[in-house]
């Protein structure tokens, strides 16, 4: 039986897609086929709405018009916002593919590993962020995870069509594969004695592990990480959700890999500006 949580089958899941924001992104992504759209009678005009409308017809899917009520039965989450898309579910992708493979700017992987996170809202959040600081691939647990259910595709407003996804028996022993491909690991702790702002992880492939809700990394993935690292707190609380952990360090991250880069730009725009110096002053002594 399917409910309207996060863990299900064995598989990633991702068959039925929920909600405006993350259908119209599966259908502009264009990177799954969509077997039928069904939309909710006496919807208010969208401007969503209607690019929705128009992709479908475009890519030639049947849309299906049906009651409020009979939507709200097929719909696996409380607020599909009166779509539902069914489709083909997200195919995972091999381990060691996702550890070689960077993004289309020749930039090394980038990898998120969740270890443990069963929220459908943590998951999805989550993903949502990382697909925004650039996460080139996401590795999940098969078993005692969130997975791509409609709850989490839904929060992640159509990130999951734009991320690649492995499927593992366990986050500890597919740390140990990721090792021997070059991959360093970083594990997110509270009680880690190193900042995350701390850590050199510009140029190297780099993984972070997010670990569940309640107990954050299992014991044996929390030793299988080649670092361990905290976001220090400033207020009351001594941590951050799941999600908004992952965010966190996920953009620093990003912003990290990212600074190399920019300085080498603004050196170059430095020396273009003093070889124009150079020639300025050279006509100008010539005149």
């Amino acid at each position: 039986m399917r409910g309207r949580g996060g863990t299900g089958p064995a598989g990633l899941g991702g068959d039925q897609v929920e909600g405006r924001r993350a259908v119209l992104e599966l259908l502009a992504a264009g990177r799954r086929p969509v077997r039928r759209l069904v939309v909710a009678e006496g919807l208010d005009p969208s401007p969503q709405l209607d690019r929705i409308e128009e992709l479908a017809v475009a890519r030639k899917i049947p849309l299906q018009t049906v009651s409020p009520a009979r939507l709200a039965a097929l719909a696996r989450t409380d607020a599909p916002q009166g779509v539902v898309a069914l489709t083909r579910a997200i195919e995972p992708e091999p381990l060691e593919e996702l550890c070689t493979r960077g993004d289309r700017g020749g930039a090394l992987p980038f990898l998120l590993v969740v270890a443990g996170i069963t929220d459908p809202r943590n998951l999805g959040s989550l993903l949502r962020s990382a697909e925004g600081a650039g996460v080139t691939g996401v590795v999940l647990p098969r078993h005692r995870s969130a997975h791509l259910s409609p709850a989490v595709a839904k929060v992640a407003a159509g990130a999951v069509e734009h991320l690649a996804f492995a499927l593992v028996p366990g986050i500890a022993g597919a740390l140990v594969t990721m090792a021997g491909l070059g991959v360093r690991s970083i594990g997110l702790a509270a009680e880690a004695r190193r900042s995350i702002y701390e850590l050199d992880v510009e140029d190297q492939a780099i993984a972070l592990v997010v670990g569940g809700e309640e107990r954050g990394l299992p014991a044996l993935v929390r030793r299988r990480c080649d670092d361990l690292a905290a976001i220090p707190q400033h207020g009351a609380l001594s941590s951050l959700n799941a999600g908004a952990a992952g965010a966190v360090a996920c953009f620093e991250v990003a912003r990290r890999r990212l600074a190399p880069a920019r300085a080498s730009a603004a050196a170059s725009r430095g020396s273009s500006r003093a070889r124009a110096t150079r020639g300025s002053l050279a006509g100008a002594s010539e005149g």
